[in-house]
């Protein structure tokens, strides 16, 4: 008896991190990628983005750190997966893990990319060197590089979310709705990311692609978040 306490204890402790972690960077990514990002850098325009991140530094410095909260949060919840969905499957959740973990360095990869920019916006003595044109396009060059190795990453993501998908879906408390919708997601973070990767000029599918999955991508990940801080580890996991 006091195995099985101490068990769904664990268990609980395992949810309530996930759950808190995801819902963390699901406001910091939202908040560094959804406003910040969107609103100061303009595609296919280096002088406005230029002229937008030399005048908000400040906020511009703030998507950085939003990137680094996510990936900070990246790391908790592939840990609180692994212990989560280890009794379901230990060596698929090790497998899961290790996928996110994978991601987290691409993630942080790209993210140096932006950094970049920061140190490009900033007009030191050294980069007074260049014209300002020039500075303007290796901008854009950097931002670029942001966007494709983070895309790279999201692939990896996405087989990430389909192993815990089908882990979820074995179990026979974690709803099915929920393993569903991250089976899907996993699919269209690998489809999207895909097309944008090797087939960017095939822009109208990744359109589709991204109208079709948008829901799952949004509710997979999230609605698991909910349910794990709700009703994750009150009741031991199983096969289903």
């Amino acid at each position: 008896m006091a195995t099985l306490v101490n068990e769904r204890s664990y268990q609980r402790k395992s949810a309530l991190t996930a759950g808190i972690s995801l819902l963390i960077m699901t406001f910091a990514s939202f908040f560094s990628y959804g406003y910040v990002h969107g609103s100061l850098i303009v595609q296919g325009d280096a002088i406005a983005t230029f002229h937008n991140i030399q005048s908000s530094t400040l906020l511009y410095k703030a998507e950085i750190f939003g990137w680094v909260i996510t990936l900070i949060c990246d790391i908790v919840v592939a840990w609180a997966f692994y212990l989560f969905l280890k009794p379901i499957n230990k060596n698929l959740s090790l497998l899961g893990a290790w996928l996110r973990l994978t991601y987290v360095a691409i993630l942080g990869i790209a993210i140096l990319n932006l950094i970049f920019v920061l140190n490009l916006s900033k007009g030191t003595e050294l980069l007074s060197l260049f014209q300002i044109n020039q500075l303007q396009a290796q901008m854009m060059v950097y931002l670029k590089a942001f966007e494709t190795i983070w895309s790279i990453g999201l692939i990896i993501f996405g087989a990430h979310l389909m192993t815990v998908g089908y882990l979820a879906f074995q179990s026979t408390n974690i709803p099915k709705v929920i393993s569903l919708l991250l089976l899907l997601a996993s699919v269209g973070y690998i489809a999207i990311n895909l097309s944008k990767t090797f087939f960017p000029q095939f822009i109208g599918i990744i359109s589709t692609l991204q109208i079709v999955f948008s829901l799952p991508m949004i509710a997979g990940e999230l609605g698991f978040g909910i349910w794990l801080l709700l009703r994750g580890g009150k009741v031991p996991i199983f096969f289903s």
